[in-house]
């Protein structure tokens, strides 16, 4: 069975190969050899393919080809053409699609690009034009009045070098070569299209990598050595996409990009200095490079945004397309058409070292940017400017994102022009301030993000529209509030280390939500929501009938007056009984006036195991102490619960017996109303437990 099947399947293959051979077109024919013609300056037609072998130097060649068929270079030399060249693929091999704005449509694109009329081999350098205007191989009859589309494709596997004045298009180009255009010339390469072209592109004078006429796609080019202008374009409602890496090794090379309304130019590589690899490899020997100044301004880079909608990344990277600092690299946002949108999309932490203005490549600073800024809300999108932004307008930091504004290192502090006609954060993500040296003023902000201050430098809120609603946290610093700025909206307060300060003003703090934390409230302090001990108000403390205390480890320090009303909530306190408990440390000279609610002077309250006793004349005579009391009707109460089974945690204190059920029903009763009216006291908002609060009993 085994032989019988091998031998059907030997059959099949046998007839398979038959069929391939009777239905096989005939060989092709041998391309013609030209070289002669050309080393003997004539004219050549073409009939088909023909090759050039280039000996080792250079060749000027000042006739044309023309006729129909294709040509190869090939050889160790370099072949310069002198003058324009026209001819096309034979009809039968030519298949493109060309659609045009006259047709209906909206830009310039090609389909089913014809194969190359022209390659260049590897080892072989094709060089179109000595310094002039002609010396191009194209053929051009699409009649596109923005630009000359090139039906005459090419393929570089070795060297295309472009020594041209003018606007020239070179067709799809296809290979894994170098195309280098020489510097100072004058001349702009229209590069249209999509191409599946894998090498590097040295770009010496001006390209077009896109204009409102096409769309330019490049997803196969492994880098750029970018020493003239590279101009990005998107037609209107397209996006373009470059991914390459770009290098600059010569002052004078940058990337100005443009959109159309609705277009978008997205870039996801890196665009950095380069000091080996010459032109077919250049890259970097190490990328601290890119942040260190180098002989005259050799190597500054950097990006004009000209009326654009433009994105770094893709949110599948963590290196910045533009890494550096203000003596490396530049950043203009410009106003064109329309403001500029520049969006930051990264999947790890980014830095921005040097600031986005409005001026030229050497002063950005000249005049403010016109446009705005959005960090995405890609997870784990981390942006930190190291460096003080000056662009006119909004800031929007979307959900999951986090912007830093300063590294916390020396030379890294960063901030925003607040004085922009346009100027607002709108922050949904986290913004971190976090400046060493360099202290922070800030307004205008509003969304449901967070705020945390952890910078040495000082951070001061001003105005009435500091309006966001996430927690604000300072770690450490101070956190100043002026000029009618309030954290009323903020879901929390926390000021989370010692060395930590928040600072009022002449105004008192108003919590409308929750405060805590191990810091320092420098001012008053209006309680109208929930804070918790552990807290130091250097001026007035008052807890109004909406107000909770929260009792914790280490009480509640006043330097001010000290009013009280609202709730004592001593759930989180726990651990082992203390004969003497603090919940006020009232350092100030004044009496305490007021008291918690059902807890008068000397009323009992218990916690877990043992009844305390309130005072609101205890330490030094102006504290709010818990002092525990001795033998007598706590006891019989206490063993009396011991009997009934699980301990009940008292909130709120009540007298030792009273009517027929004793004391047992009125601690049941106000621990439910406690639950109820703060449930906050014990989880945090949205239900969470808050860290580091744990229950009683």
């Amino acid at each position: 069975m085994h032989s019988h099947t091998h031998r059907t399947a030997a059959a099949v293959g046998a007839l398979a190969a038959v069929a391939l051979m009777i239905g096989a077109p005939p060989a092709a024919a041998a391309a013609r050899d030209a070289t002669a013609d050309v080393l003997a300056g004539r004219d050549v037609t073409l009939d088909g393919d023909t090759v050039v072998t280039v000996p080792a130097g250079t060749t000027t060649y000042d006739g044309v080809f023309h006729g129909a068929g294709t040509l190869t270079v090939r050889g160790r030399g370099t072949l310069v053409l002198t003058r324009d060249s026209d001819f096309t693929l034979p009809r039968s091999r030519q298949r493109q699609v060309v659609r045009t704005p006259d047709g209906g449509h909206p830009y310039v694109t090609v389909t089913h690009p014809d194969p190359p009329a022209v390659t260049v081999e590897r080892g072989a350098t094709l060089q179109y034009g000595n310094g002039g205007t002609t010396g191009l191989i194209g053929h051009f009859p699409y009649g596109i009045p923005a630009f000359r589309l090139n039906q005459d494709n090419i393929r570089v596997d070795g060297t295309l070098r472009l020594s041209l004045r003018g606007a020239y298009n070179l067709g799809t180009i296809s290979g894994s070569g170098l195309i280098t255009q020489q510097r100072f010339l004058q001349g702009t390469w229209d590069l249209s299209g999509a191409h599946p072209f894998s090498g590097v592109i040295d770009n010496g004078t001006g390209l077009n990598a896109g204009r409102p006429e096409y769309a330019t796609s490049l997803p196969n080019v492994r880098k750029v050595l970018n020493q003239g202008t590279w101009t990005v374009d998107a037609p209107p409602g397209r996006t373009v996409t470059l991914g390459m890496d770009f290098y600059q090794r010569e002052d004078g090379g940058g990337i100005d990009v443009r959109s159309r309304p609705g277009g978008k130019v997205v870039l996801t590589g890196r665009y950095g200095w380069s000091d080996r690899g010459g032109d077919t490899d250049p890259s970097l020997s190490d990328p601290a490079l890119n942040w260190m100044p180098v002989r005259k301004n050799a190597g500054r880079r950097g990006t004009d945004i000209k009326g654009a909608d433009v994105q770094w990344g893709d949110g599948t990277t963590h290196e910045i397309f533009l890494p550096g600092t203000a003596e490396t690299v530049y950043v203009n946002l410009l106003a064109a058409r329309s403001r500029s949108r520049l969006a930051l999309d990264y999947d790890g932490p980014v830095t921005l070292g040097a600031p986005i203005g409005g001026g030229t490549s050497h002063d950005t600073l000249a005049a403010p940017g016109a446009g705005d800024v959005v960090i995405k809300g890609t997870k784990g999108n981390d942006v930190t400017f190291a460096a003080v932004q000056y662009y006119n307008g909004s800031t929007t930091i979307e959900h999951n994102a986090v912007l830093r504004l300063g590294s916390g290192r020396y030379g890294g502090d960063g901030g925003l022009y607040t004085s922009g006609d346009r100027y607002r954060i709108v922050d949904n993500g986290s913004l971190v301030l976090n400046n060493k040296y360099t202290g922070l003023t800030l307004s205008r902000i509003s969304g449901s993000g967070s705020l945390t201050q952890s910078g040495a430098a000082p951070l001061t809120l001003t105005g009435g529209e500091v309006a966001y609603t996430g927690r604000t946290t300072v770690t450490s610093g101070i956190l100043a509030l002026r000029a009618g700025a309030t954290l009323t909206r903020s879901k929390a307060i926390r000021l989370t280390s010692a060395d930590a300060r928040l600072d009022t003003g002449p105004s008192p703090l108003r919590v409308a939500t929750a405060l805590t934390g191990l810091g320092t409230v420098r001012g008053s302090v209006t309680n109208d929501g929930v804070v918790a001990g552990g807290l130091t108000v250097t001026g007035d403390y008052t807890q109004r009938e909406k107000g909770g205390l929260v009792l914790r480890e280490r009480p509640l320090k006043v330097a001010g007056g000290l009013r009280l009303a609202g709730s004592l909530d001593m759930s989180a306190a726990g651990g082992a009984p203390a004969p003497r408990i603090t919940v006020v440390d009232h350092q100030g000279p004044s009496p305490t006036t007021g008291a918690f609610d059902g807890l008068r002077e000397g009323a009992e309250v218990k916690l877990a195991d043992t009844v305390y006793r309130i005072s609101y004349r205890g330490g030094d005579g102006n504290d709010v102490v818990l002092t525990a009391v001795g033998d007598g009707p706590a006891a019989g109460a206490r063993a009396e619960a011991a009997q009934a089974g699980p301990r009940a945690v008292g909130t709120r204190s009540t007298r030792g017996a009273a009517g027929a059920f004793g004391w047992w029903p009125y601690v049941l009763a106000f621990g439910l109303l406690g639950g109820m009216v703060f449930p906050g006291s014990v989880r945090g908002r949205g239900g969470e437990r808050r860290r580091g609060e744990r229950h009683a009993g």
